[in-house]
């Protein structure tokens, strides 16, 4: 079943810690530093992760592009990022996906939920992205070794104790 995040930015960026601070020094570094996260989790967990920044007093058209193969939207002028959310669920809606929204707007949860989503808050996806990454180092650091596959191990017990006694010359 194909998978879909969708995320409001700059409520995570408002809601996690280490973003928080990072904002509170340089907004596009806490939005970088964002892009890289959910670029990572969308690598390990397999996701299709779209996220959305609110670009509501910025005049324009919005934009869209690609950053370390992560969907990232700006919205358009005049266009909050919960419209744009709920446009978007209500696009990728349908059968055999899933679809989930990270936002600890309650408000937006409601309606995302009602049509048809799953939903996400701030720190439900941080725990997720924080799991993945312990995942990924404990199988980094436990590299699977590979079965060994000697010829005493294929053969019979007896057998293998009477050839060792032939090798001493008994």
């Amino acid at each position: 079943m194909e998978q879909f995040l969708i995320v409001d930015g700059y409520n995570m960026i408002g809601a996690w810690p280490q973003l928080q601070m990072l904002r509170d020094v340089s907004l596009e570094e806490a939005r970088d530093r964002l892009i890289d996260m959910l670029a990572e989790y969308q690598a390990f967990s397999g996701v299709k992760v779209v996220l959305v920044f609110d670009a509501y007093q910025v005049p324009g058209l919005g934009k869209e592009y690609r950053q370390n193969r992560l969907r990232v939207l700006y919205t358009k002028e005049k266009e909050t990022a919960d419209e744009l959310i709920e446009r978007l669920v209500t696009e990728l809606i349908a059968r055999r996906r899933q679809i989930y929204v990270a936002t600890s707007d309650m408000m937006e949860q409601h309606v995302i939920f009602g049509l048809g989503a799953f939903r996400l808050t701030a720190s439900e996806l941080l725990t997720r992205i924080r799991q993945g990454r312990k995942e990924i180092q404990h199988k980094i650091k436990r590299p699977a070794l590979p079965e060994r596959n000697t010829l005493d191990s294929r053969i019979d017990p007896s057998l293998l104790a009477k050839l060792e006694k032939m090798r001493r010359g008994e």
